[in-house]
């Protein structure tokens, strides 16, 4: 057999050297997992301890305002329940997205209740967040088919 018509032995064929081009996208798309997950625990760390603590240990700050909304302390429990379950729920991967969508709806809440019961004071806040909670929202959408087929194999 000549060497022109010899075969490349299966370890080093040609395909199965990774291209600088595949490598790099791969490289890049890790990178935005690992800043989108990043970007979660921020988010989670934020509704659980600087927003969802302060109304669950009834703290003045949170009390006042939620007396001055005229919800008194069983409105301020629960928006503070519910910041504390979606940023745990922001943790877990199968509810990320059910858990941003649910967190953007609480901001849309907080925003119309600053802009018409505060004069809107601080009315920025909520709609700053809802743009990484879009983000995560739209980028984890693929952990709604997961949670679908949860819910579907228990009921």
């Amino acid at each position: 057999m000549s060497e022109t018509s010899a075969s490349l032995p299966s370890a080093v064929s040609p395909t199965s050297a990774p291209s600088p081009v595949a490598s790099g996208a791969t490289g890049r798309r890790r990178a935005g997992r690992i800043a989108l997950r990043g970007l979660q625990v921020l988010l989670a760390l934020f509704y659980g301890i600087a927003s969802a603590l302060p109304k669950l240990i009834a703290h003045p700050t949170a009390s006042d305002a939620f007396e001055e909304m005229g919800w008194g302390s069983a409105g301020m429990y629960a928006i503070g329940v519910l910041e504390l379950v979606g940023a745990v729920a922001l943790l877990v991967p199968v509810l990320q997205s059910v858990a941003a969508v649910a967190l953007g709806a609480l901001m849309v809440g907080a925003f119309v209740v600053q802009v018409t019961v505060f004069d809107g004071q601080n009315a920025a806040t909520p709609l700053i967040l809802l743009v990484p909670l879009a983000l995560i929202a739209w980028t984890r959408r693929g952990s709604n088919a997961a949670l679908l087929r949860l819910l579907r194999r228990g009921a």
